[in-house]
C-alpha cells in the first residue's frame, strides 16, 4: 500500500512538471546567452529581481521591474517590441511574468535560459 502512495506522488510531481514545462513553452521562448544578447538591441530588457539585487549587478541596458510590480508597470512596456526577461536563475518569477505578459497580449517574450547566474555578456555593477 505504501509503495502505491509513493508512485502516485511521483506521478503527480512528474505531471505537474510536464504541465509547467508546456505552459512556459507556450508563453515564451527560452534562449541561450548568444541569442539573448542578439535580441537586446531590438527588445525591452527587463530584470525581474528586487531593486537591491538589480543595483548590485545587472545586464547592461536592463530596466528593473521587480516581479511583484509587473502588473502595475505593464503600461511601461510596448507590445510591438520583444520583451526579454531574466532573474538570477530561471525560476518561478520569470515563468509567472512570461505567462502574465502572454495573457496581456505580448507575443515576443524571451527568457534567458539560466538567468544572470550564467550570463557572459556585459554587466553593470555598483
Amino acid at each position: 500500500m505504501g509503495t502505491w502512495i509513493l508512485w502516485a506522488i511521483l506521478l503527480g510531481m512528474l505531471a505537474w512538471m510536464g504541465f509547467n514545462y508546456f505552459r512556459i513553452r507556450r508563453a515564451a521562448k527560452i534562449v541561450d546567452n548568444s541569442e539573448f544578447e542578439a535580441l537586446i538591441r531590438q527588445g525591452q530588457l527587463i530584470d525581474l529581481r528586487d531593486s537591491s539585487d538589480f543595483h548590485r549587478k545587472h545586464i547592461l541596458g536592463a530596466r528593473n521591474i521587480p516581479s511583484q510590480q509587473l502588473k502595475s508597470s505593464i503600461n511601461a512596456l510596448r507590445k510591438d517590441k520583444p520583451v526579454l526577461l531574466y532573474e538570477n536563475s530561471r525560476g518561478q518569477r520569470v515563468t509567472n511574468a512570461a505567462i502574465y505578459l502572454k495573457k496581456q497580449g505580448f507575443n515576443d517574450i524571451y527568457i534567458l535560459s539560466y538567468g544572470l547566474d550564467s550570463w557572459t555578456g556585459k554587466v553593470k555593477t555598483s
